[in-house]
């Protein structure tokens, strides 16, 4: 089973690409064995680093720029950040979410993002500033990334701005699915993937079907929101599934203005979080005519999905 995350919502750095910059950074010395900060030092500025002197170092460097207030970070924390990076021996970022005015949402220690930040990020607080020091086998290793050479240590600076804790599932008041011709959802709330049982011989609704199986009270999701979720799809026409977060063992994070599966993001815009939603994605709102890897053309698609947090 492979992950569809990158046909669901467009894909974001340090999940797969880096994207090049046209910044120019400063060649100062450095400072504590650290790249300098030459240019906005400050939480929230985008900053201007210099380059690297010397070699760099063989292992993971954490320096706290300044330090918030704010609690310190768990692994499983759903944490929002802006950021920029830039390799040890440039002075030219490969990127950073300043100019895109879009920070970067991720669950830390999930996987989600090269392995220095899962490291370097757990303990420090929101609110602080961190610059981070990666060596190649926390990053990209030998294979490299996009703009991003082979062996590169990589410098990030990156502003904490928030973090949520994320529960182990969708939780409420238990929603009657009496339509015989829909899929019938598990409600368990242990964490683990709740069931989900197609009708037999029963055609697709042609319109888009978003029903509470578990409605929580929590805040009404809207399309400017990023959200955490637990989910599984599946094929209607077969039952199979052909995605699952619970199997990767990760909750994966929808900023819904970025996500290209129409029924998806629209069957999650007004749902409340903590609640558990069925959706049913008829083709024209899913891949249409396209077969997507285990997803063949014209497929109606089937989720389960946990509305765990939103940023």
């Amino acid at each position: 089973m492979r992950r569809l995350a990158g046909l669901l919502v467009v894909p974001l750095l340090l999940l797969t690409a880096a994207c090049g910059g046209d910044d120019k950074g400063s060649d100062s010395a450095s400072k504590n064995g650290f790249p300098a900060i030459t240019a906005g030092e400050k939480f929230g500025e985008k900053p201007t680093l210099s380059k690297g002197q010397g070699d760099p170092p063989k292992e993971l460097k954490t320096q706290v720029i300044s330090e918030g207030d704010g609690a310190k970070l768990k692994n499983g924390d759903a944490i929002q950040v802006n950021y920029l990076g830039q390799a040890w021996d440039s002075d030219k970022p490969f990127d950073n979410s300043f100019d895109r005015k879009q920070p970067f949402d991720l669950t830390l220690g999930a996987g989600m993002v090269i392995k220095g930040w899962d490291q370097g990020l757990v303990g420090q607080k929101v609110g602080s500033r961190v610059e981070l020091v990666i060596p190649p086998d926390l990053g990209y290793g030998a294979q490299g990334q996009g703009d991003i050479k082979p062996n590169a240590t990589l410098v990030f600076v990156v502003d904490i701005l928030k973090a949520t804790q994320i529960p182990v599932s969708a939780k409420g008041t238990e929603v009657a699915q009496d339509n015989v011709d829909l899929p019938k959802v598990g409600t368990n709330t242990d964490g683990k993937a709740p069931s989900v049982k197609i009708p037999e011989k029963t055609d697709p609704p042609t319109k888009l079907v978003s029903n509470y199986i578990l409605e929580s009270k929590g805040d009404v999701i809207k399309e400017t929101d990023s959200v955490v979720v637990n989910y599984v799809g599946l094929l209607w026409k077969d039952g199979k599934t052909f995605d699952s977060t619970y199997a990767q063992g990760k909750t994966q994070t929808f900023p819904l203005a970025q996500v290209t599966l129409k029924g998806l993001k629209n069957g999650l815009i007004g749902k409340k979080i903590g609640s558990r939603v069925l959706l049913v994605v008829p083709p024209d709102q899913a891949f249409g005519d396209k077969a997507q890897q285990s997803i063949p053309a014209k497929s109606t698609l089937v989720f389960a999905v946990d509305l765990l947090a939103k940023m």
